[in-house]
């Protein structure tokens, strides 16, 4: 997903010289395409990500779209106040892009691990909030992002969901249906959607038809989206590389609660509220987490067994 987003930005960049690329000494290799063909449109703002965050701040007061780059938890967490104050609070049109969500930088330890970003980003005013699950959503969203004013988050990470025959097309701000299924769903967000698939093809295999679908959007979230699926479906799952805290199953909830709607049963996979001293590739601390396919699909089945 990073090299897609790259690729669609310098796309983008080629025609549009408002829009700006920052990184905070990340990206050899993978940027140097666009810092080659658009010097005066990139900028390596050295290991400073939060002065870094200041000048994209100031550059988008002056008319530039600025995307600042780099590992999940160093634009985000590290900047916290220098989003809030600058950009946020400003409507600045600033877009952070955080490759390596969740477990993507599992091997580097807690430090480089992204799975607090999404509740505490969606809590700043006036910033929308997406994680795309494949090339599909992260070439779409990028483009989005360059027309749409005021501050935006892109999660990507390591991992992403390969090309599905049957899966809807793109539409801003909707959720997206990834595989069809009638006795229960699994809402996803982010490159794990592909541990739901796995899990779904392989309730299949039992007679259970689970539909997959893909919140990439989390703020402004579907709202009506949430709620056709909660009418639709006895069961319904969501999964996410992100504390269970402020994440898409809070979302969900919260809509469900406003609204007085919800399945017959429902249940979040998510992470747990400690941190993470294990080390290992992003699929090995899935499963360690217990959120890797065979663990949904049992969860899944313990869920319709209380819906029936």
């Amino acid at each position: 997903m990073r090299d897609c987003f790259v690729a669609a930005l310098l796309e983008i960049a080629r025609q549009n010289r408002r829009v700006l690329l920052m990184t905070g000494d990340l990206g050899f290799g993978v940027l140097d395409s666009f810092a080659r063909e658009l010097p005066l449109q990139f900028l390596n703002a050295g290991v400073a990500e939060q002065n870094m965050t200041g000048m994209a701040a100031g550059l988008a007061l002056e008319g530039r779209t600025v995307f600042t780059y780099s590992i999940a938890n160093f634009p985000t967490l590290r900047c916290l106040e220098q989003l809030r104050n600058d950009v946020c609070y400003h409507e600045a049109n600033v877009k952070v892009v955080a490759i390596g969500g969740g477990f993507s930088y599992g091997a580097l330890g807690m430090s480089h691990h992204a799975t607090e970003d999404i509740a505490i980003l969606r809590a700043l005013p006036g910033i929308s909030v997406h994680a795309p699950c494949d090339e599909v959503e992260t070439s779409a969203i990028t483009s989005l992002l360059v027309t749409q004013d005021g501050p935006s988050y892109l999660r990507l990470d390591k991992s992403k969901l390969a090309p599905l025959q049957d899966a809807d097309e793109f539409r801003p701000g909707r959720l997206r249906l990834l595989r069809s299924g009638r006795h229960a769903a699994i809402m996803v967000c982010g490159g794990i959607a592909g541990e739901a698939i796995k899990a779904a093809e392989s309730l299949a295999r039992e007679g259970i038809e689970c539909a997959v679908v893909s919140v990439h959007t989390l703020k402004p979230i579907d709202a009506e989206g949430v709620l056709d699926i909660a009418r639709r479906y006895p069961a319904v799952l969501t999964l996410e590389e992100h504390v269970l805290s402020g994440g898409l199953g809070s979302i969900v909830a919260e809509i469900l609660v406003d609204s007085g709607i919800r399945p017959r049963a429902f249940a979040r996979m998510a992470l747990p509220d400690q941190y993470c001293s294990v080390v290992g590739t992003q699929e090995y601390l899935r499963a360690h987490r217990g959120l890797d396919a065979l663990t949904v699909a049992n969860r899944m089945k313990a869920l319709l067994s209380t819906a029936c």
